[in-house]
């Protein structure tokens, strides 16, 4: 009995033992299977990310083969307008030297009909000093016959003629002054014109009043009369509310304004058609006319700058700044408009920056922002570029972006990618053929040298500097400065101008002293 309860127990364990191995052997069995699968499922997966990628890679290849058509093509239209620019300019080259060929020819004809007639002059004056000694002989005998008959010597006989003839020669001298002097005034100006012309066709060069006027177009040539006014009051008014020279000629139907402040410009531009317009022309309604557009200048240069910001997508840009970028329309860098010249180079930045990795907005941001020292009116010792981050700093500007500004002309060490991004566009935007002139730079900084000087004098209340800097036009305040003071305040500003600048020919200074007397009826 005891026998059989071991061998039972025994096979109880044996089976036991058996059964334990046989599930060990079926869950590895099925580990396995499973870990197959797994690795075959991950195959699948890196071949099918491959194909995608591969896939994705394609299609970025076509994008950035469109891309480059797409610029190519841009970059043909550019240089084939280039072209055309080069050939007209080519064209008119060739014209002036055929024109100044034909004028040598006939100055040269000139020369040698003068030579031959001085030969003829000579001839003859030799002639007439052969006869003068004659005639000088024969009144040295006529003399001594003469005083011999009259018994007075011939310096007696010229004394008593002086005395009777010298009234009538003052009176014949001042009519001889007087038609000389009427003379030389009709044709000064006019022989002065005739240099001037002569000059300009000959030189041919450039103008920077050529971006200093605007063209204000009239209806008829009836509204000139009413513009100009009773002898000239209401011409006068405007050109002293708004700084900007009205120059009225006998162009058909326009007028034209020149000043090289292009906001003043603009002022007097939308007053003019105002009160075109409302028909009510006199000074009166021209101050008020020109104080509510100065307001709406100023208003439609924050929506340009919200519409340029809008157009480039850039978010969150403090209100200050945004008013930067919209004074940038009526703000010129050697010549190129320094919005256009901004928004150039923010796409450029952002271009670049996407092909570097870096981010496009940013670097578009940075372009936008990076002439923003340009913008102020009053004059600093600062580098724009300086200035400019001060400003970015000032208004919440990231770090990067006032870097870059700051940066982009050296004046401070470059910390990130974007700073030289920026620099280079900078410099691709201002190096295109055409893109800036210096003389325009420098011409409207001469005027601005003029008008601060004037301000630099007290009881000075405006100061126009208009005819292309030869004139300076001074408003003074009547309570401030006398007529006696007034017109040692010209002579001082014109010292102070010959002292301190250099420029060509003369300037004029005129100042305006006027006494109002205002009064409300109620």
């Amino acid at each position: 009995m005891g026998n059989t309860v071991l061998i039972i127990v025994g096979v109880i364990l044996i089976a036991g033992t058996l059964g334990f191995l046989l599930a060990k052997l079926l869950e590895k069995n099925n580990a396995s299977q499973i870990v197959s699968n797994a690795k075959k499922e991950a195959a699948n997966i890196v071949k099918e990310a491959k194909s995608e990628g591969e896939s994705i890679k394609k299609d970025k290849i076509l994008q950035a083969k469109e891309k480059f058509i797409e610029l190519k093509s841009e970059h043909e239209k550019v240089i084939l307008s280039r072209d055309k620019k080069i050939n007209d300019a080519e064209k008119r080259t060739r014209d002036k030297e055929s024109q100044v060929s034909s004028e040598l020819a006939k100055n040269k004809k000139l020369n040698k009909e003068i030579d031959i007639k001085i030969k003829d002059y000579d001839d003859r004056l030799e002639y007439l000093d052969k006869r003068q000694s004659d005639i000088d002989k024969l009144h040295a005998s006529k003399v001594q016959q003469l005083e011999v008959i009259s018994g007075l010597s011939a310096d007696d006989a010229k004394e008593q003629l002086v005395e009777s003839l010298k009234d009538q020669a003052k009176s014949d001298a001042m009519a001889f002054i007087q038609n000389v002097m009427e003379e030389a005034k009709l044709t000064a100006e006019q022989d002065a014109k005739k240099v001037i012309i002569n000059t300009i066709q000959r030189i041919g060069t450039e103008e920077a009043v050529e971006n200093c006027v605007s063209v204000f177009n009239l209806e008829s040539d009836d509204v000139k009369g009413r513009i100009i006014g009773r002898e000239g009051r209401n011409i006068r008014a405007i050109e002293a509310a708004t700084g900007v020279e009205i120059i009225v000629d006998d162009t058909p139907e326009a007028i034209i304004l020149s000043c090289f402040d292009s906001v003043r410009r603009e002022v007097a531009r939308l007053s003019l058609h105002k009160l075109v317009t409302d028909g009510r022309i006199h000074p009166a309604r021209i101050e008020e006319v020109v104080q509510k557009t100065t307001k709406q200048i100023e208003q439609e240069i924050v929506e340009v700058g919200k519409r340029t910001v809008i157009d480039l997508g850039i978010h969150g840009l403090h209100p200050e700044l945004i008013k930067a970028v919209g004074r940038m329309k009526y703000r010129s860098s050697y010549g190129q408009n320094l919005l256009q010249h901004s928004r150039e180079v923010a796409k450029l930045c952002a271009t670049m920056a996407a092909e570097l990795g870096i981010n496009p907005k940013l670097a578009k941001r940075a372009g936008l922002l990076h002439d923003i020292g340009k913008v102020p009116e009053t004059e600093s010792e600062m580098p724009h570029a300086l200035l400019g981050m001060e400003w970015a700093e000032k208004y919440g500007e990231k770090p990067d972006v006032c870097n870059a500004i700051g940066a982009h002309h050296d004046e401070i060490e470059m910390k990130t990618l974007l700073a030289p991004i920026v620099q280079v566009c900078d410099a691709i935007s201002g190096a295109r053929p055409g893109a800036r002139r210096q003389v325009l730079d420098s011409y409207i900084q001469r005027l601005k040298d003029l008008e601060d000087i004037a301000f630099g004098f007290a009881g000075v209340k405006k100061a126009y500097a208009i005819q292309a800097g030869r004139e300076l036009r001074v408003i003074v305040e009547s309570e401030k400065v006398n007529d006696e003071k007034a017109a040692a305040l010209s002579f001082e500003i014109s010292q102070k101008i010959q002292t301190d600048m250099t420029y060509p020919g003369q300037v004029k200074i005129t100042v305006i002293r006027e006494t109002r007397a205002v009064n409300i009826a109620k």
